[in-house]
This record gives structure tokens, sequence and C-alpha cells, in this order.
């Protein structure tokens, strides 16, 4: 966990919330009096009141701010997920251990430029015409549509029609799947929350910040999901 950083204030001072964004604002420039009032209704700072009612903020207070926006521009990071983090700051329990890194963007985003026809993916992946057509419209494939009614599909459509082969072997049908679809669906909507503030202002550092992000938690969530279906199944198996 990153510390908190000092702003340059002199210890033990207290400060009007006016004073905190005029620290603030040389390396948060968008920071509000607003978003301050913000961050203490979500539990974030708690500062004292002078007699008159006014907000006084001491220097943890502003360190704590510090940090909240850091981990938001730098992380992306829910305002819950940073609070639990400064809860176990607090009490000395932050682990250590750095987390794992996933893969590369350039090789989990990476393919490999093929186009099938509806024929070539039937035959390729096992599927009849009518299971393919039925895939489809379950939304588990989404083939490209050309100007004269044809459909194409890429190399990631091919190992998903070659999976579903295997489902529908060994006994269920294209509408048992749109459960995998639904799922699916919610985890991109999920992930793509995270990397939603930098795609607004679309430039190479962003779209490079978003694709590591991305191919990280990707396959961090890839991994919880098959690691907690198999753990399901071997208590299945057991009972």
């Amino acid at each position: 966990m990153a510390e908190l950083r000092a702003v340059p204030s002199a210890p033990q001072r207290t400060h009007t919330i006016g004073e905190v964004i005029n620290l603030l604002r040389p390396e948060f420039p968008d920071v509000t009096v607003s978003k301050i009032r913000f961050l203490e209704s979500k539990g974030l700072i708690h500062p004292d009141r002078s007699a008159s009612g006014y907000r006084m903020f001491s220097d943890d207070d502003v360190h704590r701010i510090q940090y909240v926006l850091t981990e938001q521009r730098d992380h992306f990071l829910p305002l819950k997920v940073i609070k639990s983090k400064l809860t176990a700051w607090e009490k000395g329990d932050a682990s250590p251990v750095a987390p794992d890194q996933g893969p590369p963007p350039e090789a989990y985003f990476a393919t490999s430029g093929v186009s099938l026809t509806t024929s070539e993916i039937s035959r390729s992946s096992g599927l009849s015409m009518d299971e393919l057509d039925a895939v489809v419209d379950e939304g588990l494939l989404e083939p490209n549509k050309l100007p004269d009614g044809s459909s194409t599909f890429t190399d990631a459509d091919l190992q998903i029609a070659r999976a579903v082969h295997r489902l529908l072997k060994r006994g269920l049908e294209p509408r048992h799947l749109r459960g995998i679809r639904i799922a699916a669906d919610r985890q991109t909507d999920l992930l793509g929350q995270l990397v939603a503030p930098l795609l607004r202002h679309r430039n190479p550092d962003n779209q490079r910040r978003s694709s590591e992000i991305l191919s990280d938690t990707a396959q961090a969530s890839a991994l919880v999901q098959e690691t907690l279906v198999r753990s399901r199944l071997r208590k299945l198996l057991e009972h």
C-alpha cells in the first residue's frame, strides 16, 4: 500500500476547507469544496468543527484526502475499496504482499486477424449450421455482417464455437448457455467501470493504461471464476 504523503504544511496545524483546496490544487487541479464534502459524507475523512461550525482539517485529514485522490487518479479504485484500505492501514492490517501481475495487454488482446465464413467456422468448430445459428441467436457469437448479407467470424469466435461444441456434445443446449453470456456481459460492465474515467479522455497514455488494467483484471476475474467453479464441482463429487 502506498504511503500517505505529506503536504507542505506546518506540524499540528489545522486548515479551513479553502486552505485545503489551495494545498492540494497544485497536484489535483480539479479538487473542489464539493469533492471534499463528498469524501467526508462517505466517511473517508472526519474533520473537526470550530466553535462557529466550520470544518477544520488536521494535517492527517489533508494527507488522507491526498491519498484518496491519488488512488482515484492513478489506480481508479472505488471509494469503498479506498476506505477499506485506509481502515486496514489504520489497524496495521495492510498486507505487504504485492499482487500478482497479469499478462501484458499485447498478449492478452492479441488476435490473428483471421476471418472465417459461416461454413468455415462450422467446419472448424464441429457445430452444425443450425447449432451455429442458435449460438449466434443466444449472443455467444457476434459475427461481422458484410454488405452482401454474409457473415464473417474471428479467431476468438472460433475458440468460443469449439468450446460450445464440447458443451453441446455433453447434453447442453444453446439456450442453456445464455447464463454464460449474461455473466460475461456483467463482468465486462464491471471491469469497464474501472477504466471509464480514463476513456473519457482518449489519448495514447490513457489507452495504454486502460489496456493494462483490463488485461490484468480480466485474467484475474476469470481465474477467480474458474477456481470457484472447480471448487464447487469438487464438493459435488465428494457428496
